[in-house]
């Protein structure tokens, strides 16, 4: 469920001051127009420093994601955003990060965000998977598998599960932002996820797979039901996201989705 985006003034007066005892009085702030999980999203400025803050009321269902993104937090590859403090006040749960300027990655063919969005996947792929409760792959698709079936996406690697392009954020590198969804599972669950949103920039379905089998040795070596059973999941995924909320690029992905498995089941 979205959660009503405000700005900083309207913040409670106690949980701005929550917030300044970590960034010094604040001189001026900035909405972010994009993302729709943030009751509050704003580059805040101080003398001494610019930090990007968001929060969401404390009774809200989204405190959930934003809980998991502070405790995955500290075992982040170098490609994320570093978390500078969490607080809770007023009603409002916080959190401030170092501020990145960039903008979101393109994922069209040919562009030249493509090797740094490859680069910081790869980052990712490399890094140890922390020893704190988080999702399980096998679990969060079980219900789209099958019986039994979701065990083939059980694996050690850390997960974003959401790479869509406005959670990459480039500059001279692409940065992974938006940590609601870690999850630990299969390490080629990430690149048949990016798979997917390249074919939303425009990539055909040969060309989206044959780039990642370059760029990711996970996606190479993924075992070929494995790839076809979740393929299957996550579009019957994307048809329920679609039923709920009928938005015109969700219904798109759902299309996509299928069009995916039909690519990946006449693939030997």
């Amino acid at each position: 469920m979205p959660v009503t985006r405000i700005h900083w003034e309207d913040l409670p007066a106690v949980a701005r001051a929550a917030v300044e005892e970590h960034t010094g009085p604040v001189q001026g702030a900035a909405t972010a127009t994009a993302g729709a999980n943030s009751g509050i999203a704003a580059t805040v400025r101080t003398a001494d420093a610019t930090v990007f803050v968001k929060g969401v009321p404390l009774d809200h269902p989204q405190i959930r994601t934003q809980q998991r993104e502070v405790a995955i937090a500290p075992y982040l590859p170098a490609a994320s955003p570093r978390l500078l403090w969490h607080v809770q006040a007023a009603g409002w749960d916080l959190i401030g990060y170092e501020r990145l300027v960039g903008r979101h990655a393109d994922y069209s063919p040919g562009s030249p965000d493509l090797p740094l969005v490859a680069r910081a996947l790869v980052e990712l792929q490399e890094t140890p998977c922390p020893d704190i409760p988080m999702k399980l792959a096998q679990d969060r698709w079980s219900g789209y598998a099958g019986p039994g079936g979701a065990e083939q996406l059980v694996g050690d690697t850390l997960l974003h599960t959401d790479l869509a392009p406005h959670n990459m954020l480039v500059n001279d590198r692409a940065h992974l932002i938006d940590w609601a969804w870690p999850t630990r599972g299969a390490a080629w669950i990430d690149p048949a996820v990016l798979i997917l949103r390249l074919m939303e920039a425009g990539h055909r379905a040969p060309a989206a797979d044959a780039w990642a089998r370059e760029q990711f040795t996970s996606w190479a070596t993924a075992p070929h039901e494995g790839v076809a059973l979740f393929s299957d999941a996550n579009a019957r995924l994307w048809d329920e996201i679609a039923r709920h909320d009928a938005e015109a690029w969700k219904k798109n992905m759902g299309r996509l989705a299928h069009d995916w498995v039909t690519y990946w089941r006449g693939r030997q």
